[in-house]
């Protein structure tokens, strides 16, 4: 359906690939991996015809349907959730409003001479429009919105008033109701909570067409690709089966690779003393001439290219008392919906906590209240003794000063730490190079969310509270990220759509749901095994 000859691609002195060569097949589902800005969304602007490439070529078969999801989101406003859905689902959709037009021309007098071809015209796309599955279109629409998680209120609301998020899921619900023959998915899974992505998850795998996409999720690629497309310094290599199957190959090639490598350096390094030693003597004039023109001749072996996954030596942060937080009695509630209800939960030290609970159910506002951002309507929530708290959410990105740059804002921050650290600590967090110069107010959210990050762990707190803290990190950042925190010694509340996440770091597990809250003994892991669900539903 989809074939990549050859390919080479550059963006200013960047190469981005050569000679790259894909072939995808109805049916396959590909998981497309690089480090940020390789060019996994240029391989996308390439197949859909929006950029052309240097060399090679980029083939689609003819008829050929592409429904194309990035992180761009169109003017909204004026119309509902559902008919902002509806709008440019392809040609269906085109179909769709043809007939109404079809239909108000054929019952005004005006268009009275018109009539007859009217009614052929009308005929002929209604056997289109109904071969197209366009009487079901609007079901199939709020079914998609339902398991993107959209409220039947919210469907009905205009799509204008959504935050950026929501019309993200809006133009994802646009694509998946196309029916395409091949669906390009950069990042479906941003802005979507545990629920809408098991929804996703189970609509991908019964999608009959072809999948190419990008996701930050391993789970999510384990659970759906059977090939990896990976991109890395300008080579596009292909592995047969899912996310974890690759990290072993790729692990497995590159010792390959390594050993390869040395082999040849020994081997050479053993012929050039030879050489260095002989060269003056001239019974040996022969053989080392033959051995100058054998090294000339041996195509030399690459060693193998670094990927730099940088690790923090975070600090350890002050000891806290045993009982870190306490909530006595608390009640929330928004209107009618009630949160809370005479809740009580105490944290202590060293605990790792997860909130689990559908869209709503007030996992972000049991943060808020935590970190002091929100009042209880009734009840307390008390601090401990020699608690210092950190809380990251989607909103601190806001407190960032857009006049700063990166490193800026690290060093005024802390202006007693070192050039040196500083750099490492920003390396961990994916800025390295000149990226550190960069001005807060041209970095994306991710990377806004990575900057604010590194400012609260460089000297972390000693009790996190962490809504959807992975947003947007890549999955070399988000390992590190797991990584730091598994030997974090301090205690954590967090909300997370990420299951990996989820699983690495929590002991402890509260459901909330409708006003009440559960708690689980054990972390994220136990709970799906005791519950049977990975996350709970409506």
């Amino acid at each position: 359906m989809i074939q990549l000859d050859k390919v080479a691609k550059r963006h200013g002195g960047q190469i981005l690939y050569v000679d790259a060569s894909l072939a995808v097949f109805r049916g396959e589902k590909v998981g497309l991996i690089g480090a940020n800005g390789s060019g996994k969304s240029t391989l996308f602007r390439l197949i859909m015809g929006e950029e052309q490439p240097d060399a090679g070529q980029v083939i689609v078969d003819r008829g050929v349907t592409i429904g194309y999801f990035d992180q761009k989101v169109g003017e909204m406003s004026g119309r509902s959730v559902l008919e902002e859905t509806l709008r440019g689902v392809g040609e269906v959709a085109e179909c769709r409003h043809e007939l109404a037009e079809l239909e108000r021309k054929m019952a005004d007098p005006e268009y009275a001479d018109e009539l007859e071809a009217t009614i052929e015209r009308f005929g002929t796309v209604q056997a289109r429009f109904d071969e197209l599955g366009g009487y079901s279109l609007e079901a199939r629409a709020q079914e998609v919105l339902a398991g993107l998680g959209f409220s039947p209120e919210m469907v009905s609301g205009d799509s204008g008033k959504l935050s950026g998020g929501w019309k993200m899921r809006v133009a994802l619900a646009r694509v998946l109701l196309m029916r395409p023959d091949v669906l390009l998915l950069d990042e479906p899974t941003n802005h979507l909570d545990l629920e809408s992505i098991l929804w996703l998850e189970e609509f991908l795998k019964r999608f009959e067409g072809a999948l190419i996409m990008t996701s930050h999720d391993r789970e999510f690629l384990n659970r759906i690709v059977t090939r990896i497309a990976d991109i890395d310094g300008g080579e596009l290599t292909v592995y047969t089966g899912n996310y974890e199957f690759y990290e072993k190959r790729f692990a497995e090639r590159r010792a390959e690779r390594e050993a390869q490598f040395e082999r040849q350096q020994a081997m050479l390094a053993k012929e050039q003393a030879f050489i260095d030693r002989f060269k003056a003597r001239a019974s040996h004039a022969a053989q080392v001439q033959s051995r100058i023109k054998k090294l000339d001749k041996i195509e030399k072996i690459e060693p193998p290219r670094e990927r730099k996954v940088i690790d923090f030596d975070f600090k350890t942060p002050p000891r806290s008392g045993e009982d870190v937080v306490r909530l006595s009695h608390i009640s929330k509630a928004y209107g009618q919906k009630v949160l809370y209800q005479d809740f009580d939960l105490t944290l202590r030290r060293l605990e790792r906590w997860c909130i689990m609970g559908i869209n709503g159910a007030g996992k972000s506002t049991l943060l808020k209240m935590i970190a002091g951002v929100t009042e209880p309507d009734q009840g307390e929530v008390r601090i401990g003794a020699g608690v210092k708290l950190g809380y990251f959410a989607q909103h601190s990105m806001e407190l960032l000063d857009r006049e700063q740059t990166v490193l800026s804002s690290v060093m005024n921050a802390f202006p007693t730490a070192g050039l040196g650290v500083v750099r490492n600590l920003l390396g961990a967090f994916g800025f390295g190079g000149d990226s550190v110069e960069k001005k807060v107010d041209v970095l994306s959210g991710g990377e806004k969310a990575r900057l604010v990050l590194a400012l609260m762990l460089f000297d972390p707190p000693n009790f996190l509270v962490l809504d959807e803290p992975t947003n947007h990190l890549d999955l070399d950042t988000k390992q590190m990220l797991v990584r730091a925190l598994r030997n974090f010694e301090g205690t954590m509340i967090f909300v997370s759509h990420d299951r990996a996440f989820l699983s690495a770091l929590s002991n402890r597990t509260l459901e909330v749901s409708s006003g009440t809250a559960r708690v689980y003994g054990g972390g994220y892991d136990e709970y799906v095994s005791q519950v049977g669900y990975e996350a709970p539903v409506k």
